[in-house]
């Protein structure tokens, strides 16, 4: 089930919100538990099962590292080792076959298993809270109900954020509900919505077209670029602002997931403000356990390689995310070795601009379904192979779908948010905001009632 769906949106969603807030405080987590299985189930029926073990055997473990203090060290790892070991099978089982067939005479025949939908996300949700549980920065959780709601609380059970247990530890306990905090959820949803139905699947069609075509020029290239670049933001955001504003409505703060990443000056702040709680995941579970950059050089420049190895690898079982977390843990090493500096020093907008062109190419390896095809679309942005600069088919394109970019690219900074900031504007903006949200609905709705909607794109993750 997705949020942009009529489904959701106007059968799932108001009961479960009717019920919630009908029930005692005492029945809320119940609720929130039943539903969210139910969520799961209606989307992913023949791998609940999977989720309910993961959820049992991290109870069980963490029970165990509680009352065994001296034993605590082996049950973290053995539980680690059992969540990945389901992650790699499901994930990266037939991955891995392909490419030990590659070596091999005698081929190993490949599993026929689906991928589960969110498995990546609440995986790594399991395993920061026996960690957390582990290093004493949370405390276990002895109920195993709540623990389950957390691990499958719906709003970020499919496509993250990645929630840690310790960031709601006390608001799974006791959360507050007030009339302020639950239309600022609505609000937050709506406006996640309309970026996910509104822009990105209007971009999402012109990188189909412009794909599934023949045409090949310079603009036609850029225009890829430029909108999947795009589109992906505003997906993933959209879906994490109605992650954030269904926790709102539930009595839930949930952490922030994206920071207008594109106004970044470099690749490490692009970092620190592209989904956050991924990459703050890997920088304490991963990279400061490696030893971060208190290590030798070279042992530092080893734990960003691992870091965006497994970063890559994370995002999909394939060479292209391979190449695209190498990709960002080098330029990474590049920035942090001699790069920062001068990029600190030159005019703010090259530095924005060499950010930006930076992440256009990785989106175009992270996309890409071979090494031909990726260096066929980055060759493209140059006019290699002595393609045109432009022709009537890009140019019909470039009209078509040029209001969309602007629209998206203006979006994607502080400049609408900065605008409404001024005190005088901000009284305007109280007054039609409201009816604003409603258009944005009304045309969502339309859009999604008329079956011009896509899946999340971080729903393969």
């Amino acid at each position: 089930m997705v949020f942009s769906s009529v489904t959701f949106l106007f059968y799932f969603l108001p009961i479960v919100l009717i019920i919630y807030y009908i029930v005692p405080n005492k029945c809320k987590n119940v609720v929130l538990l039943i539903s969210s299985l139910l969520f799961y189930f209606y989307g992913e029926p023949k791998y609940v099962w999977l989720m309910i073990i993961s959820i049992i055997t991290t109870y069980i473990f963490g029970i165990l590292m509680d009352k065994y203090k001296k034993q605590s060290k082996l049950f973290l790892i053995i539980s680690i080792i059992i969540s990945i070991g389901f992650l790699v099978y499901f994930k990266y089982a037939n991955f891995l076959i392909e490419n030990i067939n590659l070596w091999l005479s005698h081929k190993i025949d490949f599993i026929y298993v689906a991928l589960p939908i969110g498995i990546s996300f609440y995986t790594f949700q399991m395993i920061s809270y026996l960690i957390d549980v582990y290093k004493g920065e949370a405390k276990v959780q002895k109920n195993i109900f709540k623990l389950a709601m957390y691990v499958s609380l719906f709003p970020q059970l499919i496509a993250g954020p990645i929630v840690r247990y310790k960031t709601i530890e006390e608001q799974i306990e006791k959360r507050t509900y007030t009339f302020e905090k639950f239309s600022l959820g609505v609000r937050r949803f709506i406006i996640g919505l309309g970026k996910k139905v509104l822009i990105a699947d209007i971009l999402g069609e012109l990188t189909v077209i412009v794909l599934g075509g023949n045409e090949s020029s310079i603009v036609y290239y850029w225009l890829y670029a430029i909108s999947s670049m795009l589109q992906i933001y505003f997906d993933f955001s959209g879906y994490s602002d109605m992650a954030i504003g269904l926790g709102k409505m539930l009595g839930f703060e949930f952490l922030e997931n994206f920071n207008y990443p594109y106004i970044a000056r470099s690749i490490t702040e692009f970092w620190r403000r592209w989904h956050i709680s991924l990459s703050s995941w890997f920088r304490d579970y991963i990279y400061i356990p490696l030893g971060g950059n208190k290590v030798s050089k070279i042992k530092w420049l080893r734990n960003i390689l691992i870091v965006w190895i497994l970063t890559g690898l994370w995002h999909g079982a394939a060479w292209n995310f391979v190449m695209w977390g190498l990709y960002f843990g080098i330029l990474l090493i590049i920035e942090k070795v001699f790069l920062n500096k001068y990029l600190e020093k030159i005019p703010k907008f090259f530095a924005h601009i060499y950010t930006l062109l930076i992440v256009m190419i990785s989106f175009i390896i992270f996309n890409g379904n071979s090494v031909t095809d990726i260096l066929q679309n980055i060759g493209g942005l140059f006019g290699i192979n002595n393609i045109p600069f432009i022709t009537e088919e890009s140019l019909y394109y470039l009209k078509s779908y040029f209001i969309i970019i602007i629209i998206s690219i203006i979006g994607a900074t502080p400049i609408l948010k900065q605008i409404s900031n001024n005190n005088k504007i901000h009284k305007i903006i109280n007054y039609i905001e409201p009816i604003f949200l409603l258009l944005i609905l009304i045309i969502s709705t339309s859009y999604i009632i008329d079956g011009s909607f896509s899946p999340f794109l971080y729903f393969r993750f």
